[in-house]
């Protein structure tokens, strides 16, 4: 049996209808679906609530809700699958139009598992600089930026020890190729194929030519210390959880030791994707 735990956005409208095609077309096969105590009471499906392991999930929604699905059980090495119902859609690899056959090819074991690049955030405090505290994980990318106003931060960059530049910006992207498309993107970086092993740092308005986009190897390790800006300073993991570090912390990050694991159909590829939905 294949227990398959289904992730739907409550906020998309057409999530309970495609959770009931789920629901559907997994009647009578050897599949058990698995819903929080949260969605199976809010789409009316209590009997699905269930405590158990799972040997994959499945989000109904946009990139996002199937980035927060992957942070979720990346720990656990748990392969994600996305159904898209957002207007992009660059990860999530169902459409709802070939939803059942899709699901038969995962019925099937008929799909492969990429393995993405995970990367982690660290901080030292500046009054307790020893102590390296584990932020967050990110499979697009994570962001350190300003909050709220128009001052810029003045930050001092360095990679595998070595410092790097002084400058002023209005933030830094920390990026796997799977992030490449999302903010790093519309902040001037380049496109990467998602199965590059490599890092990507894209300033945000940099004051300064001596910063441009850099592809690192995915050993190296980003120093982000901010040396002055606003009050609050934000670290984002993939622009949906933050968390404040104050001037004269250094961020630091690198790849981690996990990967998150996406189920991919072999009628598509990197490029294809790219084509349809950003070309």
């Amino acid at each position: 049996m294949i227990r398959i735990a289904v992730f739907p956005n409550k906020g998309k409208s057409k999530s309970r209808e495609i959770l009931e095609r789920i629901i559907k077309f997994c009647c009578g096969k050897n599949i058990q679906l698995i819903l929080t105590r949260e969605d199976a009471n809010f789409f009316h499906h209590p009997e699905l609530y269930c405590e158990s392991q799972i040997d994959l999930a499945l989000s109904i929604g946009g990139d996002g809700t199937l980035l927060s699905v992957i942070r979720t059980f990346v720990e656990q090495s748990i392969p994600v699958c996305g159904i898209n119902l957002g207007t992009l859609g660059f990860l999530a690899d169902i459409e709802t139009h070939e939803l059942e056959s899709r699901l038969e090819k995962i019925l099937n074991s008929d799909f492969r598992i990429e393995k993405r690049l995970l990367i982690s955030a660290f901080v030292r405090h500046e009054k307790n600089p020893e102590e390296k505290i584990l932020l967050g994980n990110a499979i697009n990318d994570i962001v350190v930026t300003k909050s709220g106003v128009a001052r810029m931060l003045k930050i001092d960059l360095g990679i595998d020890g070595t410092h790097l530049v002084k400058c002023q910006a209005d933030g830094i992207i920390v990026s796997t190729p799977t992030g490449s498309t999302a903010y790093s993107l519309s902040a001037g970086g380049p496109i990467m194929n998602s199965n590059i092993r490599a890092l990507l740092l894209t300033p945000i308005c940099a004051h300064t030519f001596q910063l441009r986009p850099m592809v690192l190897n995915e050993h190296d390790i980003v120093s982000i210390k901010v040396e002055a800006g606003p009050r609050e300073i934000l670290v984002t993991f993939d622009g949906q959880q933050s968390s404040a570090i104050e001037v004269g912390d250094e961020l630091i990050v690198e790849r981690a030791e996990t990967a998150a694991k996406i189920i991919r159909f072999e009628d598509k590829d990197f490029y294809s994707v790219l084509k349809t939905k950003l070309l």
